[in-house]
């Protein structure tokens, strides 16, 4: 992986996404590295398709892997980005492909068109990030997406209500990021809160404190302490525990590695307290979780 893509994860940039006259939504393709590649967060809603690589992604405190046909939706200044792990010099030139639309679009459409309103609830669950699992959907999903350059102006709007009629029909996918972690564009404090979360993301493997940060951020602990709590909705321990169990999920399903080497690699010092918060937050052991992940479950029918 690139040695700047920490930096990357350092300050969400705010992105103003200029709209396509009379189109209802923007489609956009590019590749990788490419300057829309970045920490950064939008008004409009977005879904996203990674048609090309892998690495990690990173959805407000959440962490994960992406692979080719990798499909999220992400709501309104979600901070979102995704980090291809290449070689140095590597490059892919179609990697992403992805929509984007506004709420206002939305409300206006569903004022005149009453079936619109079925996308309600799923715009109310991407302001966590929601991750498509069913790879039928994903593939139909691609297939539209692939169509939206050629398609009429009447198509992109056919094609973009096939999208959401797939989406708001399949119930196989998983949420991602904290229902507390969002961006406020206007908020002059939000820079200080994304340098405490980001100093989380680079340092969560280790015995990381709150006096440790509150230092990096030039303040007092129990001023530190009552400010991130405002800010994001939990306590600062509460943030790093469910970021190390967020991670840990994400490797006992994506990985082989023994739960004991999970857990000190997302940073718990031992294996007790990692058993202890993992069922506190997920009502299960992590070789529960393992045995029953969906992921993981078709891939055993995939091999059989």
């Amino acid at each position: 992986m690139h040695n700047n893509n920490t930096e990357r994860q350092r300050k969400p940039s705010f992105e103003l996404i200029s709209p396509q006259q009379q189109h209802s939504f923007v489609y956009r393709q590019h590749g990788y590295p490419h300057p829309l590649v970045c920490w950064h967060y939008h008004q409009e809603y977005e879904l996203h398709l990674i048609t090309q690589s892998s690495g990690k992604v990173f959805i407000g405190d959440y962490i994960g892997n992406f692979y080719p046909n990798s499909l999220i939706l992400t709501g309104p200044n979600l901070p979102h980005n995704w980090i291809t792990e290449t070689t140095d010099n590597e490059s892919y030139l179609d990697r992403d492909k992805l929509i984007t639309f506004t709420d206002q679009w939305i409300d206006s459409a569903s004022a005149v068109i009453p079936e619109m309103k079925a996308v309600d609830d799923l715009l109310q669950k991407s302001r966590c990030g929601v991750e498509f699992l069913d790879s039928t959907v994903i593939q139909k999903v691609a297939d539209l997406l692939g169509s939206i350059p050629q398609s009429s102006r009447l198509g992109r709007l056919s094609v973009f209500m096939q999208i959401m009629a797939l989406l708001v029909a399949t119930d196989d996918y998983q949420l991602l990021s904290s229902d507390s972690y969002q961006v406020k564009k206007d908020d002059k404090k939000q820079a200080r809160v994304n340098q405490a979360v980001n100093f989380v993301f680079e340092n969560y493997q280790q015995d990381i404190k709150l006096e440790e940060v509150a230092e990096h951020l030039g303040m007092q602990p129990t001023y530190f302490s009552k400010f991130f709590r405002r800010a994001t909705g939990r306590k600062f321990v509460e943030f790093v525990i469910n970021l190390r169990i967020t991670r840990a999920c994400d490797l006992l399903v994506n990985s082989d590695a023994p739960i004991t080497n999970i857990c000190f690699d997302v940073g718990f010092s031992n294996i007790s307290n990692f058993n202890r918060h993992f069922h506190s937050y997920k009502g299960m052991t992590p070789s529960k979780y393992r045995q029953l992940s969906p992921i993981v479950m078709r891939k055993a029918q995939n091999k059989s």
